[in-house]
C-alpha cells in the first residue's frame, strides 16, 4: 500500500488541503437540485456496513450521486500523471478506481441506482440528468 511517509513537506501540505467533501463541483450540483426542491442526504453511505460515502443520496429511491474529481479518479479526458513519485500515484489513483469499481457494484447488486459524473461536466447537464432518474425511479419505487 502506498503512504505519504517519504512525500515532501509542501506538497503534504497541498493534499491534505484537498477537500473530501463540500467541493465546488458538488456544492453547485446541491444547490441545482435544491432549487429544483429535491432533498437528499449528503456524504452518507447508502449502505449499512459499506465505508464509503456518496455524495448526495436519495435514500427512499437508492439513487447514489458520484462527483468523482477528474485527478483522484483517473478522468480520462483530463487526467494527467505526475512526473514525480510516479510509481506512488499510479498504484494511488488506481486504487481509487478500483474502489469506484467496487463500490458501484455493490451498490447496484443492492438494487441502488448508481450515477457518476466529472467534476468539469456542465452543472445543468448534470442536474437534468439526476433529476430525469429521479423522476423514473419515482415511478420503479412507486
Amino acid at each position: 500500500m502506498a503512504t505519504f511517509d517519504d512525500v515532501p513537506d509542501h506538497v503534504r501540505r497541498t493534499k491534505s488541503r484537498t477537500r473530501g467533501r463540500d467541493t465546488a463541483p458538488e456544492m453547485l450540483v446541491r444547490r441545482g437540485l435544491h432549487r429544483l426542491g429535491y432533498r437528499y442526504r449528503v456524504n452518507h453511505p447508502p449502505l449499512p456496513g459499506l465505508r464509503r460515502t456518496a455524495d448526495i443520496v436519495f435514500t427512499k429511491r437508492k439513487v447514489a450521486v458520484f462527483i468523482d474529481g477528474c485527478f483522484w479518479h483517473a478522468c480520462p479526458q483530463h487526467y494527467v500523471e505526475p512526473k514525480t513519485r510516479t510509481d506512488f500515484w499510479r498504484t494511488k489513483i488506481t486504487g481509487n478506481v478500483e474502489r469506484d469499481a467496487e463500490t458501484t457494484r455493490r451498490l447496484e447488486t443492492a438494487g441502488w441506482v448508481v450515477m457518476r459524473f466529472w467534476e468539469h461536466e456542465p452543472v445543468d447537464l448534470v442536474v437534468a440528468t439526476i433529476r430525469e432518474r429521479l423522476s423514473d425511479r419515482r415511478r420503479d419505487v412507486s
